[in-house]
């Protein structure tokens, strides 16, 4: 399951940062990188990192309680933190893109050279924004507009918009809710596939969700527990 593995994976490098944090310089205090620098990986346990635009980070940016801000045009490696919410501005590149509690937001033109992913938190896709990988939640609203995705969407809770003629390559996944409760009491997520978007692969449900599927986007088929037959078609931009 998507939750168990999120957590597995992100908290064991997470735990590896709070172990070395003590050996490192900055600990206990905010990272920024002015514009138009070169810098190696940076890494603090509370405290914020920032880059300005058009900078180079030949590494990774990692905190443990810190928001990780990136202006337009820059690169960088792996951007991770737990809680605390990343942007990436406009243009810029990165490799995976992580965080526990706290939202992600790529800018417009964003190239993430790997996956997204956040346990609980909101990721939002602006125009012309790519991920190579995968882009996954378990709690929280997803957002494409008018961007492209070349692996899988998986959420558990959250809902799912592709709007404004975006494209995943892969499925898009919603997962059965696990752990302890009365699972009937829970809300549907939304799905909604806008007009001109493409769902290359197929629509996943392991639960049931309200599903809306424009006239005019591209869908591969829906399987699990419901079909294209459930789904509710609509001609507007929103349905």
């Amino acid at each position: 399951m998507l939750q168990k593995r999120k957590l597995s994976s992100l908290g064991a490098g997470f735990l590896t940062l709070i172990l070395i944090a003590p050996a490192c310089a900055s600990v206990n205090k905010s990272i920024s990188i002015g514009d138009n620098t070169e810098a190696g990986s940076e890494s603090t346990v509370n405290g914020s990192i920032s880059v300005g635009s058009g900078s180079t980070i030949d590494g990774s940016l990692s905190t443990v309680n810190g928001t990780i801000r990136v202006g337009e045009n820059s690169r960088t490696g792996d951007v991770e933190t737990v809680n605390g919410s990343i942007r990436i501005g406009n243009g810029s590149m990165t490799e995976d893109v992580d965080s526990v509690n706290g939202s992600i937001q790529l800018g417009e033109n964003v190239t993430v050279d790997g996956g997204v992913a956040v346990v609980n938190g909101k990721i939002t896709l602006e125009r012309g924004a790519s991920v190579k990988n995968d882009l996954e939640n378990v709690n929280g609203e997803i957002t494409l507009s008018g961007a492209d995705v070349g692996g899988d969407i998986s959420t558990v809770s959250g809902d799912i918009w592709l709007n404004e003629g975006s494209t995943l390559g892969g499925n898009l996944v919603v997962e059965k809710p696990g752990g302890w409760g009365n699972k009937n009491k829970q809300r549907e997520p939304k799905i909604v596939i806008g007009p001109g978007s493409k769902v290359l692969g197929e629509i996943r449900l392991e639960r049931e969700v309200e599903l809306f599927i424009s006239d005019s986007a591209e869908v591969g088929g829906v399987s699990g527990e419901m079909s294209m037959d459930d789904a509710v078609r609509f001609s507007g931009n929103r349905p």
